[in-house]
């Protein structure tokens, strides 16, 4: 299976939007992370090497 912008940043705000419906409070994390991560990939950090 490859990853690419477009299938991991579905995956990563499903795992955000479980995370935040069970714990609240980690809301300031959770959308800290989603957004460098969604940066990185947008910057081509994450690059497939195939």
């Amino acid at each position: 299976m490859t990853f690419t912008t477009s299938s991991v940043q579905p995956v990563i705000a499903l795992v955000a939007g479980v995370l935040i419906l069970v714990m609240p409070r980690l809301l300031n994390f959770i959308v800290a992370i989603y957004l460098i991560l969604v940066g990185l990939i947008g910057l081509g950090v994450f690059r497939s090497f195939g």
